[in-house]
């Protein structure tokens, strides 16, 4: 399959925009077409962790939400899904593996040709840190599968009123037994 979804998408970003969004979605939209004249039902992409965690980080600082790329998606029209095979695998593993096996790059002239890519900063800011705190991308990545919704801010994820419900709270105490527990939660407050 060929298509030229360079002039396309240089034809359809606004001045002064970057490509990515609209190339990403003109390729997208390409896999699927090709995927359905074959009879294919998967498609796989070659995001790998690092990709997983950089989109995670240009979603929370440019895009206000708490996302990233998942392993496995449901295209939005529920005909395809889409799979990321290199999800768990780290970038310089992949670039290792494909300096042993003398896998050829290919260029693209698209990606990366902008100056002040925010993908691209945030890509050197993760190579920092894997430089300095090498245990750092591991501990974001493994974050990113040990969500917990309750200990975030999204009234769509937990049910936050439900909580007055849900409370066990024994209003049988003596009058005593009462007053030592407030007597413990005036001394938190008072120790900060």
């Amino acid at each position: 399959m060929e298509k030229d979804t360079y002039s396309i998408t240089k034809r359809l970003t606004p001045e002064g925009k970057t490509y990515c969004a609209v190339c990403s979605r003109l390729r997208r939209g390409s896999l699927y077409g090709f995927a359905q004249e074959i009879g294919a039902t998967k498609v796989a992409l070659g995001h790998h962790r690092d990709d997983i965690i950089a989109t995670f980080f240009l979603n929370l600082f440019h895009g206000g939400s708490l996302k990233a790329m998942p392993p496995k998606l449901l295209s939005s029209d529920k005909k395809n899904i889409l799979i990321r095979p290199l999800a768990y695998v780290e970038e310089k593993d992949i670039i290792k593996y494909a300096e042993i096996r003398k896998f050829p790059i290919i260029p693209c002239n698209l990606c990366g040709s902008q100056e002040n890519l925010q993908r691209a900063m945030l890509n050197d800011m993760l190579r920092a840190w894997d430089k300095q705190y090498p245990k750092r991308l591991h501990s974001i990545f493994g974050a990113l599968q040990n969500v917990s919704p309750s200990q975030l801010a999204d009234r769509d994820l937990f049910d936050f009123e439900k909580l007055d419900e849900e409370r066990e709270f024994d209003m049988k105490c003596d009058t005593e037994e009462m007053k030592k527990r407030l007597d413990v939660v005036n001394l938190s407050f008072a120790a900060e």
